[in-house]
């Protein structure tokens, strides 16, 4: 990836934590938030992707929901955004990515990942928009 498309992304990212209220940051903090440009082969074929540009994010860990003393000694939970899936989807039809749309990308990929962290699901998310 270009580094000047990667300064561009990080700084919309920037933009985007920038505006969310201060209770998604304390999210935010117990949830840590990773961007990579792209999923590892490994994520793609768990995920069932076909392209490596097809997943915006990924939320990794057990739910708060279903998150008890079993689970003592597991991994923390992780929310990773990919930088290609993200600017693929805020492409208009001309190939381009404007800031309002890769900023909305940015946006409802990071509170989806988050709303996943809480255990709500795909249908779940659907049908608030996300």
């Amino acid at each position: 990836m270009k580094k000047s498309i990667r300064a561009r992304f990080d700084a919309v990212l920037e933009d985007v934590l920038a505006e969310l209220p201060p209770r998604i940051h304390e999210l935010i903090d117990q949830v840590p938030l990773h961007v990579e440009d792209y999923p590892s082969a490994e994520v793609i074929k768990s995920t069932g992707v076909s392209r490596r540009d097809e997943l915006c994010g990924l939320f990794t860990g057990i739910p708060l929901t279903e998150h008890s003393v079993l689970h003592s000694g597991q991994l923390p939970n992780v929310v990773t955004i990919y930088r290609e899936g993200i600017l693929a989807a805020a492409r208009d039809d001309f190939g381009r990515v404007g800031y309002d749309s890769l900023f909305e990308e940015i946006r409802v990929t990071v509170l989806h990942e988050l709303a996943h962290h809480h255990g709500l699901d795909e249908e779940e998310l659907d049908a608030m928009g996300y």
